[in-house]
């Protein structure tokens, strides 16, 4: 695995002066992902936890469903055409009885994707492809369980302590218990780590959880727990019109702008309790 963080020499200027000092800055690094030895995608990531970032985002994609689904996920061994390390290729062999999906320039996935997703379209093809309905999720949480989430998962951001440049995700049962917490530079990669995660130890689908994000609540984001039938996603930054659209759809309760004891519940208010 590659290192996680690095030193480059910065130009510091303040008030007092200018002083040249060395930084620790979060790593950013391709990662293949391939299916049965065809590339299907590359994401810019931090390194670590591929192996969860891989199985995250097959599940997400609607690619498999549980982890029986997979045989094997590994680094390749001597993938150094181009100069690409070994570290930065991941092949993922599918059950005999999972269906590869069509690979062609037609096919594109929500994670990669930086345009073309259209609105009802892409609700739709979330609905049709989720195996697993957070709507049906009969879990509730108290409003004070949410607002002591955000401060526990900055505690836990042990690379963001250092560096300044990473988003979080962590996993919390809805009493506040934390489960796991993910950082990368991407943050819809430190959401497929914390489903990856969650896949590994046959959690899916992530009933009685909170997922929290450390920005906004995107449509990706949105579309990630739903697919992992994870009940309530919060953010300690805005949502955008898709992803209330999405919750609301799925049934999943949305909570953004969770700073201190103030919250926005978009969707499903129900569960969140006094």
């Amino acid at each position: 695995m590659g290192r996680v963080t690095t030193r480059r020499r910065a130009t510091h200027l303040n008030a007092t002066g200018v002083e040249k000092r060395p930084e620790t800055l979060v790593v950013e690094e391709p990662l293949e992902i391939r299916l049965n030895g065809t590339p299907i995608t590359v994401t810019m990531r931090t390194p670590g936890s591929d192996v969860e970032l891989a199985q995250g985002f097959l599940l997400t994609e609607g690619v498999i469903g549980t982890r029986d689904d997979l045989l094997t996920v590994r680094y390749c061994r001597g993938a150094t055409e181009n100069g690409t390390n070994t570290y930065n290729v991941l092949d993922v062999t599918l059950a005999p009885d999972v269906p590869a999906p069509a690979v062609d320039v037609t096919r594109n996935f929500y994670t990669t994707s930086s345009c073309g997703v259209c609105g009802k379209a892409s609700l739709e093809a979330v609905r049709l492809i989720s195996r697993y309905c957070p709507g049906d999720d009969p879990s509730t949480v108290a409003a004070d369980t949410l607002s002591a989430l955000p401060p526990r998962l900055r505690e836990a951001q042990k690379v963001f302590a250092s560096t300044g440049g990473l988003h979080g995700a962590g996993l919390f049962a809805t009493d506040g218990t934390l489960l796991v917490v993910r950082e990368d530079i991407g943050r819809h990669n430190a959401v497929d780590k914390v489903i990856g995660w969650a896949l590994e130890q046959n959690r899916i689908p992530l009933t009685g959880t909170v997922l929290l994000v450390s920005g906004r609540a995107s449509f990706e984001l949105t579309q990630k727990a739903v697919m992992a039938g994870i009940p309530v996603l919060a953010a300690v930054s805005a949502p955008s019109s898709l992803a209330v659209d999405l919750a609301a759809q799925s049934g999943l309760t949305l909570v953004a702008f969770l700073r201190g004891d103030s919250m926005n519940v978009y969707t499903r208010p129900d569960r969140v309790t006094p």
